[in-house]
This record gives C-alpha cells, sequence and structure tokens, in this order.
C-alpha cells in the first residue's frame, strides 16, 4: 500500500475517531503514531512520539497562549464586560434592534481582550440575554446576535486561533494579530447590517428601547476605558515594536489583574478561578499541538501536503478556483469538526498550495508570499466563525443554549443563520480586498525592519 492511500486512511480514521467523541488531540496522536508506525517502523514512529512533545512545549512562541489566555479570563472575572454592554446601549437605545448592535459592539470590544469564542459567548450572554428580555426581544434575535457576537473572539485580537496559524504557519504571531483588527471592524459592521435589515422586516423582533440624556451617555463611557486602555497598551507595544508578542501577552495579563484590584475583584477565590481556567485552557490547545504536529510528521511522511501542492500548480482552471475549493473545503469540515483543531490540522496541507499559486492571485515577490500567508490567515479564522455558528459542531450556539436554558436549540440555529449572511459578506470583501487584511501586518514589519 502506497504512503499516499495509508495517508488518506489515515485522515479517514481521524475523522471517525473525532465523530466519536475523542479528544482531539488524543486523536490526532493516535493516527499519527499508527500511520508512522505503518510507513516509517517502530524506531521513526516511536522518535516521532517521544521528541515531538518536548518540541513543542518548549517552543518561545507558545508563550502566548496561557499569558492572553490568562488576560480574558482576568478580564471576565473583572467584570468588564457588563458595562461594556451598558455603555454601547446607551448610544444606541432609541434604534429598533439597538440592544442587539450593542451586543455586537460589546462583544467586538470583549474580543479585544479575550481571545476565545465560547468566552465571549457566555461573558456576555449572561449580561445580555436579561437585557433584550426585558425589552420583549424575539429570542431568535436575542441569541442568534449574542452567538454571532461571540465568534468576533477569535477575529479580533488577540485570538487563539491567530495563536495557532501564526505558530504554524511561520508568521509571527503579532502580525496576526494586527492582520485581524480591521477584519474584525468590517464583520462587527456587517453584524450590526444584519440586525438593522431583520428588525426592518420584522419591527416586532427588537423594539426600540429608552432614551438617556447625554451626561450619562458620557458617563458609560468610563465602561469601555479599561478595555481602550489595555487593548491599546498590548496591541500598540507590539505594533509599534515596544515588546514582543509573548511580552505584550505577560503585559496585558498584568494589566488585566491591575483592573481587577481596581474593580475590587482581586480575590482569592476570583484568582483561583482565574488560574484553573486558563490552565484548562491552556492544557487543552498545547494537547491538541502536541497531537497535530504528530499527526503533521505522518502526513509529510505520506506526502499529503506535497500532493496538495501539485496539483494546485498542475490544475487546469485558474487560482481563485483553486482558492475557492479550499475555503470550501475548510468551511464544510468546520461544520463537522471544532475549529481550532481545523486550523493546527489544515494550516500545513492548504498554505503550501496557496502560496504555489500566490502570483496567480496578484501576490509577487518575497513580501508577497508574507502577504498571502497573512490574508489566508485571516480568510481560514473567518470561516472558523462560520462553523462556530453552523450544526452540528456549532460552540458558539451550544454554550448559548446553555445561558438560555430555556431556548430550544433548533430556535438559536436559527436565530444565526441571518448572521451566516453577515459573514459570507465580509468573506467575500476581504477576498476582494486582501489589503483589509495585509496592510496593517506590512506597515508592521516595515517598522520592525
Amino acid at each position: 500500500m502506497s504512503p499516499f492511500v495509508i495517508g488518506l486512511l489515515g485522515l479517514l480514521v481521524l475523522v471517525i475517531l473525532l465523530f466519536c467523541g475523542m479528544k482531539v488531540g488524543i486523536a490526532m496522536g493516535i493516527v499519527g503514531f499508527v500511520g508512522m508506525l505503518i510507513i516509517r517502523g517502530p524506531l521513526a514512529a516511536m522518535a516521532s512520539m517521544i521528541s515531538t512533545p518536548f518540541a513543542v512545549l518548549t517552543r518561545d512562541s507558545l508563550m502566548v497562549i496561557p499569558m492572553f489566555t490568562l488576560m480574558g479570563v482576568a478580564c471576565a472575572y473583572g467584570g468588564i464586560s457588563g458595562e461594556l454592554y451598558s455603555a454601547c446601549y446607551k448610544f444606541i437605545s432609541r434604534m429598533r434592534g439597538g440592544l442587539a448592535i450593542a451586543t455586537e459592539v460589546a462583544c467586538a470590544f470583549f474580543a479585544a481582550i479575550c481571545g476565545s469564542s465560547t468566552a465571549t459567548t457566555a461573558s456576555m450572554g449572561k449580561i445580555c440575554l436579561p437585557e433584550m428580555d426585558k425589552y420583549n426581544y424575539k429570542r431568535t434575535l436575542t441569541t442568534g446576535s449574542i452567538s454571532a457576537g461571540g465568534t468576533l473572539g477569535i477575529l479580533i485580537p488577540p485570538s487563539v486561533g491567530f495563536m495557532l496559524y501564526g505558530i504554524n504557519s511561520g508568521v509571527g504571531v503579532g502580525q496576526m494579530f494586527i492582520s485581524g483588527i480591521l477584519p474584525g471592524v468590517l464583520l462587527t459592521i456587517c453584524y450590526a447590517l444584519v440586525i438593522v435589515v431583520v428588525c426592518y422586516i420584522d419591527k416586532e423582533a427588537g423594539p426600540k428601547g429608552e432614551k438617556y440624556p447625554l451626561s450619562e451617555k458620557l458617563k458609560a463611557l468610563a465602561g469601555i476605558l479599561p478595555v481602550l486602555v489595555l487593548f491599546g497598551f498590548v496591541m500598540g507595544g507590539i505594533l509599534f515594536g515596544w515588546f514582543s508578542a509573548s511580552e505584550g501577552a505577560a503585559m496585558g495579563a498584568f494589566g488585566a489583574f491591575v483592573f481587577m484590584v481596581i474593580r475590587r475583584r482581586f480575590t482569592l477565590q476570583n484568582v483561583v478561578g482565574c488560574l484553573k481556567e486558563t490552565i484548562a485552557t491552556t492544557a487543552m490547545i498545547f494537547l491538541i499541538m502536541i497531537g497535530a504536529d504528530i499527526l503533521t510528521n505522518f502526513f509529510t511522511a505520506a506526502r499529503l501536503p506535497a500532493l496538495v501542492q501539485r496539483i494546485a500548480s498542475s490544475a487546469t482552471v485558474g487560482p481563485w478556483v483553486i482558492l475557492i475549493i479550499l475555503l470550501l473545503i475548510y468551511a464544510i469540515l468546520g461544520c463537522f469538526i471544532d475549529s481550532l483543531p481545523l486550523i493546527v490540522l489544515l494550516t500545513p496541507i492548504f498554505l503550501p498550495a496557496v502560496q504555489n499559486i500566490a502570483p496567480g492571485l496578484g501576490f509577487v515577490g518575497e513580501n508577497g508570499i508574507f502577504n498571502v500567508t497573512v490574508w489566508f490567515g485571516v480568510l481560514m479564522v473567518m470561516l472558523m466563525q462560520f462553523g462556530l455558528m453552523t450544526p452540528p459542531v456549532g460552540m458558539c450556539c451550544y454554550v448559548m443554549a446553555g445561558v438560555a436554558k430555556d431556548t430550544p436549540l433548533t430556535t438559536i440555529f436559527k436565530g444565526t443563520a441571518p448572521f451566516l449572511i453577515g459573514i459570507g459578506v465580509a468573506i467575500v470583501i476581504v477576498c476582494l480586498f486582501p489589503a483589509l487584511a495585509t496592510w496593517l501586518p506590512s506597515v508592521m514589519q516595515y517598522g520592525a525592519a
């Protein structure tokens, strides 16, 4: 049996194991080990199992994961999300669907200090759901807007998705963070426009709220100030080269604890809760990274990445058709496989093919390869958001169901359907205007040089 066939069988077995509910990192590790055992023999398989965990866990670049995770968790425990939502709502309360639009804006701000879609959905859901219920918003719009807003957690930096893509693609994590800022703003606007259209079609979906005086609106801006300060300090420091992404992550975590002290939330219970949640999330991500590296060794031995690259270079269709096919494959798989392991799994397979067709996509020269790598990473993360709102996986919808326990899951998925159009429009715009993803990282790259 040829290595290529063994590689395809291994991929099929991996999908089956994931559908059976096996932990993602363990499933990837098992398939990778058995595949290497068949192709290269027991010595190579054991060498991969022994050396890979040490190699992964000693990467300096992985320091950003626990630090940024701690920063986001500490901000959540600090109670910043409630004031964010209140400030956003008071400025647009008189619009139809104003509460839902405020949810999207508040989720965008919270995403700027969190990095996790599920955490953003859970934190904002607990705050936003009772308020929208109070003003008789339809549950489809309520749960749909919160679930959609939660997906911004992996697009607006700091983002766990960008961390994993940057580490696996060889692009600096800080540069990937910066690449998500403009697409994140674009997608927030698209979500807000979706709400406007929904409320125009169904005026009962999002009734108008009460009116607030200007003095109270200005006072509410204090709720946004901690986020702006922390985000500006961390991302600005990375952009202007004051510190690396890892150092920025540590500074952000420290700043989050400072806000906890200022807000009188720095209690033993909160600190222990922060550390436990950070450890659990970090361990999950590291296990995925170890399993993915073992699996990548197997796929490389089976020559799957080389085959995909060869097919892309010899295909008779245009490079844009190849790109669309790769993105569609990722979108379809994202409906069935969790987003984080999928980006780790497919980056080493798809990225070489995209870099190979870069000239046909309009990316020329050494900097063109850098730009196409960043651009493709942004598109992959945006497609991760698509998978977070579609059945059967749809993690943000499942988290929302845990918050809104009296709402059927079918109602939540129905509510997210219009927002899938919003993501689709944003993806098309980023495809047509790559500079939305590549301009800021290019500025950062030149500034660092």
